[in-house]
């Protein structure tokens, strides 16, 4: 059950490199991932949603040649 869940946030964070080219997409794509984390984690959904955009976008905007 733990490389599951090992595995799952693997795969939430790798959705959070896929930045998106837009604001809106930065943050519908960090919400994803975001809330896919705190599902596996048993976390608050809401909240890894909200984390997760924030997050996506603050790290699109410091590099946005990398996304």
């Amino acid at each position: 059950m733990r490389s599951l869940r090992i595995g799952t946030v693997l795969i939430a964070l790798t959705a959070l490199g896929a930045c998106g080219d837009t604001l809106g997409e930065q943050a519908i794509l960090g919400a994803g991932a975001g809330t896919a984390g705190a599902v596996v984690t048993n976390g608050d959904p809401v909240t890894g949603a909200v984390v997760g955009a924030a997050a996506n976008v603050a790290y699109c905007r410091k590099y946005p040649s990398r996304c």
